[in-house]
């Protein structure tokens, strides 16, 4: 089985970390891997791919004509790839050696449609105490909650894991027509995000297949201090209510996990949180405590707010 990993960047500023990106899906210990770089219309990025990497068999480059987003990005990616399986990456992510090993063994062993893994973070700025784990989602990690049966070390079927840690059989992507390069930019909105989940919610309806869910096969997601900082966090929780109302509205099959999620919230994490600081009062512990409500309400008024636009 072939695994074409398609990473994608648009600009030099982030080329270092995308080149590190790019090593670690080279170091992987699965033999049968091909990596696909992706320019997003930047010349630039096209010829330092093509002087870093252009002389490798295992390395394909392609750039886009012009700049057109990430999802249309990726799709162009998977076109140009030659593997039985694409897999998908972010340019400030690090795969670990055994990653791509640990899909597809997934794939052989559940005879899944598409796989993906857990997110981890690789704190940059330091790891801020007031940030509780059920929202790590927010910065593109695995939060507690996730999973199955609400348990991120299981193993099994989910909606769909992060972009940065997914993949589908080739095949089964292209018919699909990969992302919907909509999302992130419809009706005119710039915030509205869940291309990942559209397309699964695609593959639900078409094959009546989830994403088959492993903790082992492990991404880190580097952390940089702007996602740390609570004003950022805040503004991430308000749009990503939003974009939960607007995939309700144009993709009403894929929401359910949201409504799971909230009640675990009210009802498992919170209850705990408070048991945990009656036992063990700590300043931190407080803090997480309270970010979590504060969270939770700007989900709800960005997911308000989106009810004006969508109703």
């Amino acid at each position: 089985m072939r695994v074409s990993v398609v990473l994608c960047t648009h600009t030099m500023e982030q080329y270092d970390d995308c080149r590190a990106a790019a090593e670690s899906v080279l170091a992987q210990t699965y033999d049968d891997v091909e990596l696909v770089l992706v320019s997003d219309g930047n010349r630039d990025v096209y010829k330092q791919y093509q002087s870093d990497f252009g002389n490798r068999d295992d390395v394909l480059t392609h750039c886009n004509d012009a700049n057109v987003g990430l999802l249309e990005s990726r799709n162009n990616g998977a076109e140009v790839a030659t593997g039985d399986v694409v897999a998908f990456i972010d340019d400030d992510a690090i795969a670990d050696e055994e990653w791509v090993a640990a899909l597809v063994d997934a794939y052989e062993q559940q005879d899944a449609l598409a796989v993906g893994g857990r997110m981890t973070p690789a704190w940059v700025a330091g790891k801020p105490s007031f940030l509780p784990a059920e929202f790590y989602w927010l910065i593109g990690v695995t939060h507690s909650g996730f999973g199955p049966n609400g348990d991120p070390d299981e193993p099994g079927v989910v909606r769909n894991t992060f972009g940065s840690n997914i993949s589908f059989d080739r095949d089964v992507f292209l018919e699909l027509g990969g992302f919907d390069d909509d999302i992130g930019g419809r009706q005119g909105e710039k915030n509205l995000q869940g291309g990942e989940t559209e397309l699964c919610a695609r593959l639900r309806t078409e094959y009546d297949e989830g994403v088959y869910y492993t903790p082992e096969a492990l991404v880190a997601h580097k952390i940089f201090d702007y996602r740390t900082d609570p004003g950022w966090l805040l503004d991430r929780a308000f749009w990503q209510g939003y974009s939960k109302r607007g995939m309700e509205v144009f993709v009403p099959e894929s929401t359910g996990e949201e409504s799971d999620f909230l009640s675990d919230l009210l009802f498992r994490f919170a209850p705990e949180r408070i048991w945990g600081l009656i036992r063990a009062p700590s300043v931190a512990g407080l803090l997480q405590f309270v970010f979590l409500f504060a969270l939770t309400a700007f989900v709800g008024f960005g997911y308000l707010y989106g009810m004006t636009v969508w109703g």
